[in-house]
C-alpha cells in the first residue's frame, strides 16, 4: 500500500471512530432523501466516512477470494464457514456455505444486543428494596419484613465504591442499605430474596455441565449480585443458587450498617409493601456494549428474558429465544436456518447462518430510523485493543488486523467463530462472519486472526481489463 494511500485509510478510520462515538453512522442518503443524523458542522456526515463512501473502490468478490484462500484453507480451521459483504451495498463479496446453519457460540449475542437495542435501549434495570411493617406496628416498626427484588440486573455490585475508570458504573447494593437507614429501618424480622421477574429452567437445553464451576455463567435469576461471583471483581465458580446468595450478601451488609436481620429467604414480595429503596443499572444500550466488550453470557441471558416480558412471552429460556427470533423477523432479519435454545451462544444446540450475523451487522451499520442499533457496532472488541480480543493479532501474521477490525468472537469445545467490520485498503467499509468447527484452541483462533487481516489488507478492487495489441499488418 501507498504512503498516501496508508495515509487515507488511517484517516478514514479516524473519521468513522468519530463518527459513531458522535452518535452520526449511518448509510449513505439516496437520492432526493434527507442528510443523515449527525451530519452537518463539527459532525461528521455519511461522506466523511471513509467506510461507507460510495467513491470508495468497491470489492470484488473473485479478489476477495483470492486474497483470503491460502488462509481460509489453513488445516486449523477446519473448513469454516465463511460470509463476507460489502456495508455499503449490500453485495456479497464471499460465501462458503454462508447461508447453512452453523453453531454461532457466542456470535449469537449480536442477536440479543440487535432486539435489545431495537425495543428498549435507554431502559435501566431496577433493583427494589420493599418493606411490611409487622400486624398493627408502624411504618418503620422493628420486626417487619424486608424483600430484595431482582430486576434483573447482573451487574448489580456489593463493591463499596467504585472506581471512577469503570464503564458503565454498575449499581451498588450499598446505595440501597443507605436508602435503607434513611427510611428508618432498625431491624428486621425477615430479609426475604424475590427472584420471581423470571421463570423456569435456570440452565438451558446444550449447556454443558461445568460452565457454572467454571465460571463460564451463572444459574439465570432475576436477583443476583456480581453475577453470582465470589467478591466484586473475582473469577472463578458462580453460585450454584444466586437468589439466595444475594440475599445473603445484602442481609450482611445491612448487618454492617446496623440493620439487624433476624432470618433470611427467598419469596415473592407483598403487593402492599411499601419501596423504601431503588438502585437503577446503567441504560441498556450501555449493557449491550458491556456484554459484547467481554461477552458476557448474563447479561445476553437477562437481556432476552426482558424482552420476552415486554413482548408479553414467559420471562424464560423459551420465551427470550422466542422473543429474539420475533423482533428480528419484525426487523427484516430472516430467520431462515435459525434455531437457538438460548440467547448467550452457550448452547450446543444453537444454529445460526453466518450470512444472519452479517445481516444484523449490516442493520447496525445503515440504521437512520433506530440509531441506538449503532450500538451493535460501538461495542464489539477492537483487535489488539479491547474486550475479548485485547490479547490477539499481536504475530507478524495478524498485526494488520490490529486496530482495525471490530469484532463479536464466538468460542466453544468445538467451535471457533468470529463476525465484525473492517474497511479494508481501499477505504471500503466490509462485514464478514467466519465459523470454524475447528475445536477451541489459541493456534484456531490465531488462523481466524490470519484470515480476518488479510481482509483488512485487502485492496481488492476488480482487476484492470487488458487491451491486446492488433497485429501488424
Amino acid at each position: 500500500m501507498t504512503s498516501a494511500a496508508s495515509a487515507a485509510r488511517v484517516g478514514g478510520l479516524t473519521a468513522i471512530a468519530g463518527a459513531l462515538l458522535a452518535g452520526s453512522l449511518s448509510a449513505a442518503p439516496t437520492a432526493g432523501s434527507a442528510a443523515p443524523p449527525g451530519a452537518g458542522p463539527g459532525r461528521p456526515g455519511v461522506a466523511a466516512l471513509t467506510g461507507l463512501d460510495p467513491a470508495a473502490p468497491g470489492a470484488d468478490p473473485a479478489a476477495v477470494a483470492a486474497r483470503l484462500g491460502p488462509s481460509l484453507s489453513d488445516p486449523l480451521l477446519a473448513g469454516p464457514a465463511a460470509y463476507v459483504v460489502d456495508a455499503l451495498t449490500g453485495r456479497v463479496l464471499l460465501d462458503v456455505r454462508g447461508q447453512e446453519p452453523a453453531m454461532p457460540a457466542s456470535t449469537l449475542k449480536t442477536a440479543v444486543a440487535t432486539a435489545a437495542l431495537a425495543t428498549f435501549p435507554d431502559t435501566r434495570l431496577r433493583t427494589t428494596v420493599l418493606y411490611s411493617p409487622p400486624a398493627g406496628g408502624a411504618p418503620t416498626a422493628p420486626g417487619g419484613t424486608l424483600w430484595l427484588v431482582g430486576g434483573g440486573d447482573p451487574t448489580l455490585t456489593a463493591a463499596p465504591t467504585i472506581d471512577p475508570g469503570v464503564y458503565p458504573a454498575p449499581a451498588r447494593l450499598a446505595d440501597l442499605v443507605t436508602q435503607v437507614r434513611a427510611a428508618g429501618i432498625t431491624s428486621v424480622a425477615r430479609l426475604l430474596g424475590d427472584a420471581s421477574l423470571f421463570t423456569g429452567p435456570d440452565r438451558a437445553p446444550g449447556w454443558r455441565d461445568n460452565y457454572v464451576t467454571d465460571g463460564d455463567v451463572e444459574p439465570v435469576s432475576a436477583l443476583t449480585v456480581d453475577a453470582g461471583r465470589a467478591a466484586p471483581g473475582a473469577t472463578g465458580p458462580r453460585s450454584p443458587q444466586p437468589a439466595a446468595t444475594a440475599t445473603t450478601v445484602f442481609a450482611g451488609a445491612l448487618a454492617a450498617a446496623g440493620i439487624q436481620v433476624a432470618s433470611m429467604g427467598l419469596g415473592t414480595a407483598d403487593p402492599t409493601a411499601r419501596r423504601i429503596a431503588t438502585v437503577d443499572s446503567p441504560p441498556v444500550r450501555l449493557l449491550v456494549e458491556k456484554m459484547l466488550a467481554e461477552s458476557d453470557n448474563d447479561l445476553a441471558e437477562s437481556l432476552g428474558r426482558l424482552l420476552a416480558r415486554h413482548r408479553g412471552l414467559p420471562a424464560s429460556f423459551d420465551g427470550a429465544t422466542r422473543a429474539v427470533t420475533t423482533t428480528l423477523a419484525d426487523l427484516g432479519i430472516p430467520g431462515t436456518g435459525t434455531a437457538i435454545s438460548d440467547v448467550s451462544g452457550l448452547s450446543t444446540n444453537d444454529r445460526v447462518p453466518p450470512a444472519t450475523l452479517v445481516t444484523l451487522l449490516r442493520l447496525g451499520a445503515r440504521s437512520t430510523d433506530r440509531p441506538a442499533l449503532r450500538s451493535l457496532l460501538t461495542g464489539l472488541p477492537v483487535a489488539g485493543f479491547s474486550g475479548t480480543l485485547a490479547d490477539r493479532y499481536a504475530t507478524p501474521d495478524s498485526a494488520a488486523g490490529a486496530g482495525q477490525i471490530r469484532a463479536k468472537t464466538g468460542t466453544l469445545r468445538n467451535v471457533t467463530g468470529i463476525a465484525g467490520d473492517v474497511v479494508d485498503a481501499d477505504g471500503r467499509l466490509l462485514l464478514f462472519a467466519f465459523l470454524s468447527p475447528a475445536e477451541e484452541a489459541s493456534t484456531t483462533k490465531a488462523a481466524l486472526d490470519r484470515v480476518t487481516s488479510a481482509l483488512a489488507g485487502c485492496g481488492c478492487r476488480p482487476a484492470p481489463a487488458t487491451v491486446s495489441n492488433p497485429p501488424v499488418r
